[in-house]
């Protein structure tokens, strides 16, 4: 058994790759570059780090996972999505934290592929998913108020609804010149898509945010407008500048950044400890959404992607980023539908799209430090739109049964309320014990009446069970009962369970309860179609064939075997 990796560039090589595949790939990269740039830069800064870091993780996260992942298609970078996991964790362990948290992550990740659970991802409920998406959403956009309306008191690390009463208390210190310009921003961003062109609407966007921020400051004298470069400077040796430093990224070892008191962490148990609930929910939010996003791309593309290469991918991506002072990567479903729209073929869109972000950071970085923050503000929150998928809440609110809904508004609430990781674990027990309580109501067993027993010729003194669905712990105490309600006149049971299709644990402990009872009343039991799978199961349990008990392939061998032994007796 091959180690799942590469498997979409091994897919690509296989079908052929041309030079007019790569023309396209590289078209469509320069494109995802020009997109991935800013939200790369305004994801890391909800997150609560410099921006740069975001625009490494979209270069060396996006490169590494191309390369090794298993979707032609996917994207990875910074995503909104885990906002609201680091910047906790930011707040409390700082960038150095962040990075060992996320090299965690990184390698659960890698774990997972190799052990081949990427189709478990599956098995998660659409009301969870669309539950704590929904409530990352809400997060996502109170986070944007600050830099939206200029309000630079505003604490956002506070809790949602303390920050919500932040705001109103600040509404008189709204900045006119923030709020503007972030307002311009999200309605080009609304109405760009409108004319139907080939160019990303984040550029416009921003192009025309940053020169209303501009040309206001200069002809404005009350006119003022947080820049990047006002918010984020950085310092290299001798050298210091605004918004963000003109280098790639280089190689620094996670443990040697500084903690939330800017000392370097270091590395113990301790922290380990600390950080591994975290570095868990960061590695199942990162499966969840990169192999979501697969299916989707898959889905737009007619393709078929491997799900435990892509977790390989996303593992190794996770565990080289940090390395180089990247943040979390992940699959972003914007970016890979926005590659397959522009024309991407192969695994290398997304790598150039990489090399573009990085010929941004080395040749325009002094020009990234005049975007006014409030624009980004207003691209993050056009981003949550999206990520909250509207339409899909009201679609399931219309069709759903009562069951989902309760689901997804418990996901929805405990998200905002609380956090993601407490949302998703309740979200899950929830939907499961749903679903269970429905197998069991799917799951019977009934006797037949007097008219049937008649038209089936059955014996006299013979009861006849039959039991449908899957026999397990929530079902197993229901099904199994009316073999205890056998009447004193019946000499045998013939249990049918041709429709039987599984056996746990407790249906088998409850089964050999119940069979001990009637042996011990002296009944004759006779299992009729079960599969000789489950024979096999009850056998490795020590139910076996007795003096009582046998099987039988129908109800016509059961009735034959059954008057065979009442002539042996007589």
């Amino acid at each position: 058994m091959s180690f799942p990796i590469a498997s979409a560039i091994k897919d690509t090589f296989k079908q052929g790759y041309t030079l007019q595949d790569l023309r396209a790939d590289l078209l469509a990269g320069i494109t995802l570059g020009i997109i991935a740039i800013p939200l790369a830069m305004a994801l890391a800064i909800a997150s609560g780090v410099p921006p740069q870091y975001g625009l490494y993780t979209a270069i060396v996260g996006g490169a590494v996972i191309a390369l090794s992942g298993g979707s032609r298609f996917s994207v990875s970078g910074p995503t909104a999505a885990f906002v609201v996991i680091l910047l906790p964790v930011t707040s409390q362990y700082g960038l150095g934290g962040l990075l060992i948290a996320t090299l965690m992550a990184g390698a659960i990740q890698l774990t997972m592929g190799a052990l081949r659970l990427g189709r478990l991802i599956q098995f998660i409920p659409a009301p969870v998913t669309l539950g704590f998406t929904a409530g990352i959403a809400l997060v996502i956009a109170s986070l944007q108020l600050k830099d939206l309306f200029g309000l630079s008191e505003m604490d956002n690390t506070a809790h949602f609804f303390v920050k919500l009463m932040d705001f109103f208390s600040l509404a008189g210190q709204i900045s006119g010149g923030d709020l503007l310009i972030g307002v311009v921003t999200l309605g080009v961003l609304i109405l760009w898509p409108r004319l139907k062109t080939p160019i990303p609407g984040h550029l416009p966007a921003l192009l025309l945010g940053t020169a209303l921020a501009l040309l206001g400051s200069y002809w404005l004298a009350d006119f003022e407008v947080v820049l990047l470069g006002d918010q984020f400077s950085w310092t290299l040796g001798e050298e210091s500048g605004r918004g963000i430093p003109p280098v790639a990224p280089s190689f620094l070892l996670p443990w040697l950044m500084p903690n939330a008191q800017g000392n370097a962490i270091g590395f113990s148990w301790e922290l380990f400890s600390a950080l591994l609930p975290a570095a868990f929910t960061i590695a199942m939010l990162g499966a969840i959404e990169s192999l979501l996003c697969a299916v989707v791309g898959d889905s737009l593309t007619g393709t078929k992607h491997d799900p435990n290469a892509e977790l390989v991918g996303q593992g190794l991506g996770n565990l080289v980023v940090p390395f180089f002072g990247g943040i979390t990567a992940t699959g972003a479903l914007a970016r890979t539908a926005a590659n397959i729209r522009a024309g991407g073929r192969s695994p290398f869109a997304s790598f150039f799209h990489a090399l573009m972000v990085l010929a941004s950071v080395l040749v325009f970085s002094d020009w990234l430090s005049y975007l006014p923050m409030a624009a980004l503000a207003g691209l993050l929150l056009m981003v949550a739109w999206n990520m909250s998928e509207v339409h899909h809440v009201i679609r399931m609110i219309k069709a759903a049964p009562p069951s989902d809904l309760l689901v997804l508004i418990t996901c929805f609430s405990l998200t905002v309320i609380f956090d993601m990781v407490l949302a998703v674990s309740v979200g899950i027990v929830l939907a499961s014990l749903l679903f269970m309580g429905r197998m069991a109501q799917a799951t019977q067993s009934y006797t037949l009446n007097e008219r049937e027993h008649q038209r089936m010729q059955l014996p006299e003194g013979v009861a006849y069970v039959r039991i449908a669905g899957p026999l397990f712990f929530g079902a197993a105490e229901k099904a199994l009962g009316r073999l205890s309600q056998v009447s004193e006149g019946i000499d045998a049971i013939f249990i049918d369970m041709h429709q039987v299709s599984s056996l746990d644990i407790t249906a088998i402990d409850s089964l050999d309860n119940a069979l001990r009872q009637l042996m011990l009343a002296n009944k004759t039991i006779v299992f009729i179609g079960l599969n000789p799978r489950l024979i096999l199961k009850l056998r490795r349990a020590g139910i076996r064939k007795n003096a009582h008990l046998s099987f039988a392939r129908s109800a016509n061998q059961a009735c034959k075997r059954w008057h065979a032994k009442q002539q042996c007796q007589s």
